[in-house]
């Protein structure tokens, strides 16, 4: 079988390994360089624990075992088992968290409930106040800037990969065959659209304007090194408010009696935060969903993660090296992980996992490859 793949951000590239790994010929078309998209553009965390029940929480779970197969053989994939810890203050976030602990999947994501000395003894670097922690055992992270690189390398040494970057798929020109924008014509048995947040032109055009796909904006930062090992990701309460592991009444609860601050509410932000290779802190994020975005980064949103941090890690962040926005695609149907739709005669678009590209992707790409026989 000849596998076309559009798109090289991490939904297509596990796209493009899972076919390689199959034993068929793979050409993979990017219209830059490399992806340069929300698949740099994020956490790199392989997020189990907030995922709702079914089947989110099973592509999540999935895709760990995959990440975790992948990174033993592409180490420069970053693959590490960290876990995750949300200290929590206070009644109402304690509430929150007895509630996760009583969901009849917590085992499943590795859930404990740990003092705040225990999480100190499994993160140290959290030396500031908190009542306990929220432990996430099957958490994990890899390297967004440089997994993909990676993966790539390691597909090139396959005589069946080909990677065609700097080519922009135009049109559909019949069962299983796109044409790129240098008028050369790519035809195989499947062509697979997995074209990120670009939601317009081509993927318009095939999808229609009822795509339920929607575009939401981002703002992150990362930090230079920490001086000391961040051995755990880490999140605070009001990611409880963001995710559907944690709905109960307990969270109706701390919603109506502990909102959140007003420049976390008015940027509908949570704090993630994982330690990268070089020892530098990735911390994020806020939502925006209404258009236009905007064009420039705002520093209120900075300045309050800088908040949240520095009260969990009880000392000031390290300078901040680097700010950035990102926009990715979200499904808007909270029944599917990610929106799958064949558009033509043997061509097939897959986006909008949402938040949730990084982490379940390997899983996203195994079901596609399943679903259409390869």
């Amino acid at each position: 079988m000849r596998v076309i793949v559009v798109g090289a951000g991490v939904v297509g590239t596990l796209h493009a390994w899972h076919a390689v790994e199959r034993g068929h010929e793979v050409v993979q078309i990017e219209r830059e360089a490399e992806a340069r998209g929300a698949s740099l553009r994020n956490f790199g965390q392989i997020w189990v624990s907030g995922r709702a029940g079914g089947e989110e929480l099973e592509t999540a779970l999935r895709a760990r075992e995959l990440w975790e197969e992948i990174g033993a053989r592409v180490p420069a994939v970053g693959f590490r088992a960290n876990g995750s810890l949300t200290p929590v203050r206070g009644a109402l976030e304690l509430a929150v968290t007895e509630a996760a602990l009583a969901r009849p999947d917590a085992a499943a994501r590795g859930y404990k409930l740990l003092t705040a000395d225990e999480a100190r003894a499994v993160n140290p670097a959290l030396r500031g106040a908190f009542d306990a922690a929220l432990y996430c055992e099957r958490d994990a992270a890899v390297e967004p800037r440089t997994a993909q690189l990676a993966l790539r390398a390691e597909l090139l040494k396959s005589p069946n990969y080909t990677f065609l970057p700097g080519r922009e798929v135009r049109d559909v020109v019949g069962e299983g065959a796109v044409r790129d924008d240098h008028g050369d014509v790519h035809t195989g048995d499947v062509v697979v659209l997995c074209t990120g947040a670009w939601l317009g032109g081509l993927v318009r055009e095939l999808a229609g304007p009822e795509l339920p796909v929607r575009r939401v904006r981002l703002q992150m930062m990362q930090t230079d090194p920490l001086g000391e090992p961040l051995t755990t990701s880490v999140a605070d309460a009001d990611s409880f408010r963001y995710y559907p592991a944690y709905r109960s009444p307990a969270l109706d609860a701390l919603d109506a009696h502990q909102p959140q601050s007003a420049t976390a509410a008015a940027h509908r932000m949570q704090l993630l935060m994982v330690q990268r290779a070089d020892g530098g802190l990735t911390i994020g994020d806020t939502h925006e969903y209404e258009h236009p975005f905007a064009f420039d980064t705002l520093e209120d949103p900075y300045d309050h993660l800088t908040e949240v941090v520095e009260s969990f890690l009880g000392r000031p962040l390290p300078k901040i090296r680097r700010r950035w926005a990102g926009v990715y695609a979200q499904c808007v149907d909270p029944s599917r992980v990610v929106h799958r739709q064949r558009v033509r005669d043997g061509v097939w678009l897959v986006t909008g996992p949402g938040g949730r590209g990084m982490t379940c992707s390997p899983a996203i790409a195994e079901t596609t490859a399943d679903e259409l026989g390869w």
